[in-house]
């Protein structure tokens, strides 16, 4: 069986910094493309960040673009998500997803598109 834990979430103030942590066990994240999204108190779901499966290609939403940085420890079997320049509007509870079907240098910020998705670990930015 295939699972996604995320951890690293909390409590920080305005300007802090986080870095949330996506653990994958049952499979290897190896050529899966691996996501980071956001949902906030009676919002939808936002799409955050994405890594490639190989040559580890990034995008980023426009929200978070510059704040924000994805990586992968293949080693590890682990992506993260650096969050800097935190705000209260990136307030909300974070998902890692992962799916094999994405191109092997591309991802998607659609949520539709990941098949394995983690539990969610929240992160609150206080004012």
């Amino acid at each position: 069986q295939s699972q996604l834990v995320e951890s690293g979430g909390g409590l920080v103030q305005s300007g802090g910094s986080l870095r949330l942590s996506c653990t994958a066990s049952g499979f290897s994240l190896d050529y899966y493309a691996v996501g980071w999204f956001r949902q906030a108190p009676g919002k939808e779901r936002e799409g955050v960040s994405w890594i490639s499966g190989i040559d580890e290609n990034t995008d980023y939403s426009d929200s978070v673009k510059g704040r924000f940085t994805i990586s992968r420890d293949s080693g590890k079997n682990m992506v993260y998500l650096h969050m800097n320049s935190l705000k209260p509007q990136d307030t909300g509870v974070y998902y890692c997803a992962a799916d094999a079907r994405l191109p092997l240098r591309s991802g998607s910020l659609s949520s539709n598109d990941y098949e394995h998705w983690g539990q969610g670990t929240q992160v609150t930015v206080s004012s």
